[in-house]
């Protein structure tokens, strides 16, 4: 029982920062005692079987990993729905797993940006080639717009940025160089 809330919490908080303790500390709170160190040899586990993927944070200013908090991402999302009775939608987490994975697929070392008071949903790097990525669901109203542009204007370099979207007004718009493509066509690229 003590594996299934793990996986059952991991799989409901994907996309989400997550550390062994808060975990730890989480499952106790709902009345399932269970220590950081229980925690942190099940989702070992967890990782060595590919059922899920950590991903860290990686300052992209200091050019450096960070510390603990990391995002989680799983192999496959029909799993979630079948484990998680809510049967929770959560339409933007699934689509950015779905991103992770195909960037994963590409041969992408992946991380996710850490800029002041933002992130780079993920930054992939394959054979010195860096490629920055914001995933969201849609960016019709203007507020998202720039809610998911504003992090790429805090990058002072010139590799390539990419704004995945559901969207299909506005696809192949170009904003100051961040190319907003959509999903659906990225992934058949």
């Amino acid at each position: 029982m003590t594996l299934e809330r793990i996986i059952k919490f991991m799989f409901d908080s994907i996309g989400s920062y997550l550390s062994i303790r808060k975990i730890a500390n989480t499952l106790t709170s709902m009345g399932h005692k269970i220590t950081p160190n229980t925690v942190e040899r099940y989702i070992n586990a967890l990782l060595d079987s590919l059922i899920i993927y950590d991903v860290s944070r990686f300052d992209i200013h200091g050019k450096e990993q960070l510390g603990s908090l990391k995002k989680y991402y799983i192999v496959d999302t029909g799993l979630r729905y079948h484990l998680l009775a809510s049967h929770k939608k959560d339409r933007g987490h699934i689509i950015e797993n779905i991103v992770y994975l195909e960037l994963l697929r590409r041969g992408y070392n992946v991380t996710v940006g850490s800029i002041p008071n933002g992130e780079i949903d993920f930054v992939a790097r394959k054979n010195n080639e860096i490629f920055y990525y914001q995933v969201s669901e849609t960016v019709l109203d203007e507020k998202t717009l720039e809610r998911e542009l504003k992090p790429f204007n805090k990058i002072n370099d010139h590799y390539p940025k990419f704004l995945l979207t559901m969207d299909e007004f506005g696809k192949n718009d170009n904003f100051n160089g961040i190319k907003q493509l959509n999903i659906l066509d990225w992934l058949l690229e």
